[in-house]
């Protein structure tokens, strides 16, 4: 997916840990503290994956996935950037031109029409091209291995969470374009370790990824090592042909019935599902949108797939070709149907989940 560039900030404390360390209330809620995990963390390079931590009110928190792209061959993984160090168009292969932004959207906790405000924030990016799920070191060629390790990178930012914040009531698991497809597993995860607190899962712009066999095999399993790596409940009864990113939220709903799941998604983004477009339904796989490949239909359908199932899928659907969101000032001017995409979450968040949003005409 596109991502979107990360300004750097004041430098920021740095935290060795083992797989998580005590952090500290910061008085100004723009700096960060870097927490670098001990052990088996890296990023496709090698290189010591890092994520971030705002201490701020212990019983709230957001675990915010972030982005940075995906790959999964010798052409789309390669170490070769295009500008910043440390990525490619493609996907982020190390964190040395990353950190959290948060002069802006969601970031931005000093609004008080900010849900999120005085939470608690773990800033997780990806720097494995796997969407945080991987599990292997995959030579693609005699001159590129790729450590393919998010799963082992977010589960030692889940590890710092359970240990620190043992009493929060609130946790809410953000998942930002290919952050947002590991987003339901995580979210299980979460509730796993941390019984007693409420769990919401809101995914944004992931969901016209498809439930495709050849890249549920291919990818999700071969490359990434993804399908062995998960715990039971997230794959029991499916082969990894089956287990495609649509039934990652049925699984987490069957999982955890207390689980509050989201989705949020452009109608049109033309970047939403770039990286997969080859088992996109449509003509022939681009770079630009699929011919024939209507990405609202898909939309539409994976949420009816996964709601077929039991399992109850709150969506914001919003009309256009957007695809920044909680970085920018559209995550407080975005309004569908008379509804404020802040009201739609701070409901969602606070009380009952809300009815679904869904744009109509949806046109860009």
């Amino acid at each position: 997916m596109m991502k979107t560039p990360l300004l750097l900030l004041a430098a920021t404390a740095l935290v060795l840990a083992g797989c998580g360390a005590p952090g500290h209330h910061a008085a100004d809620p723009l700096k960060w503290e870097r927490v670098v995990p001990a052990g088996d963390c890296n990023c496709a390079d090698g290189s010591k994956f890092n994520f971030w931590e705002h201490r701020a009110d212990p019983a709230k928190v957001v675990f915010f996935l972030n982005g940075g792209g995906v790959c999964w061959d010798a052409a789309s993984c390669a170490f070769t950037s295009d500008g910043s160090p440390g990525e490619s168009e493609l996907y982020d292969w190390n964190l040395q031109n990353t950190n959290p932004d948060n002069r802006g959207g969601m970031f931005d906790v000093t609004r008080a029409d900010n849900p999120f405000a005085g939470y608690s924030f773990l800033y997780v990016s990806s720097c494995t091209g796997d969407a945080h799920l991987g599990n292997a070191s995959q030579a693609y060629s005699p001159e590129l291995t790729v450590e393919h390790r998010g799963y082992a990178n977010g589960t030692a930012a889940l590890d710092h969470l359970a240990k620190h914040y043992p009493n929060a009531k609130e946790i809410v698991v953000v998942g930002k374009t290919a952050g947002s497809i590991a987003a339901p597993i995580y979210g299980g995860l979460v509730a796993d370790r941390l019984p007693d607190a409420k769990v919401t899962v809101f995914g944004g712009q992931s969901g016209a990824w498809p439930d495709n066999p050849d890249f549920n095999t291919d990818v999700l399993d071969k490359a990434w090592g993804a399908y062995d790596t998960m715990p039971g409940w997230a794959v029991q009864g499916l082969t990894a042909r089956q287990w495609g990113v649509p039934r990652f939220w049925n699984r987490a709903g069957r999982h955890n019935a207390d689980l509050v799941l989201s989705r949020f998604d452009f109608a049109y983004d033309p970047h939403a599902a770039v990286e997969i477009s080859g088992w996109e339904p449509g003509d022939s796989p681009s770079v630009d949108t699929v011919p024939g490949f209507d990405e609202l239909a898909v939309i539409d359908a994976n949420e009816k797939a996964v709601e077929a199932t039991g399992t109850d899928l709150h969506s914001y659907t919003a009309p256009g070709e957007g695809h920044g969101l909680f970085e920018f000032e559209t995550f407080y001017k975005l309004k569908v149907q008379g509804v404020r995409l802040t009201d739609w979450l701070d409901t969602l968040l606070h009380d009952k989940p809300p009815a679904d949003v869904h744009c109509d005409p949806c046109d860009p």
